[in-house]
């Protein structure tokens, strides 16, 4: 019996060696790529939180600045959070911050550059929408209307459709085009919830072009 026990043994390490031998380096290959498939994982996953944390730290000393009314310094911090941490959502909050302060203080031309790079390269959708929104309209104070028009023609987000409707309607009336404002408008006010109070300000800007209450369209985002 032990003789028989040592035979097959005996045929099931030759087995296992044949298998190994025909198979072993695939073997050896997926678990090598597994593991460093995890440890790839594991190390983008602490990169972008240490991104991240220190993202969050440059942003800080940008909200100071903002809040101490420094432009200049506003500027040049986002200056290094884009080419440092250019996909982090504080880069993107960043460009905002910076050009509310540099528009405020005059700096026009360096506001529409800060939304222009959010508008182009902030990692968020939502983020790079509004950036087309605030930039078209620094671009309409310019008179760059041909840029506006632009500008707004990338904001794709269903739920922007409404505003992006609303400033469209703005740029039409600064180029003396009423019934074209006029559509804008009321596309917007239809687009619209009806319980926002911004709905409001399209009901009024479309009674300056002679639209009465009544013939305002129904919102189809009404609740």
């Amino acid at each position: 019996m032990a003789t028989h026990l040592d035979l097959e043994e005996q045929e099931q390490l030759d087995q296992l060696k044949a298998f190994w031998k025909q198979y072993g380096n695939l073997i050896t290959w997926v678990i090598t790529l597994v593991l460093a498939g995890f440890a790839a994982w594991n190390g983008w996953t602490w990169w972008q939180r240490d991104q991240a944390v220190k993202a969050a730290a440059m942003y800080e000393e940008l909200d100071r600045a903002v809040q101490a009314g420094d432009a200049d310094k506003a500027g040049r911090v986002f200056g290094d959070l884009k080419e440092r941490y250019p996909k982090t959502t504080y880069t993107a909050q960043a460009a905002m911050q910076a050009a509310k302060l540099q528009y405020d203080k005059g700096q026009a031309e360096a506001a529409r550059a800060s939304l222009a790079w959010a508008a182009d390269n902030a990692a968020d959708d939502e983020y790079r929408e509004l950036a087309r929104l605030r930039l078209a309209g620094l671009q309409m104070e310019a008179k760059q209307f041909a840029e506006a028009a632009k500008t707004l023609d990338a904001i794709k987000l269903p739920e922007f459709t409404a505003l992006q409707a609303d400033r469209r309607g703005d740029m039409f009336v600064l180029q003396a085009k009423p019934e074209l404002a006029r559509a804008e408008y009321q596309k917007a006010y239809a687009a619209m919830n009806s319980k926002q109070d911004y709905r409001r300000l399209i009901e009024a800007k479309l009674a300056t072009l002679g639209v009465a209450s009544a013939d305002m369209p129904a919102s189809g985002a009404a609740k």
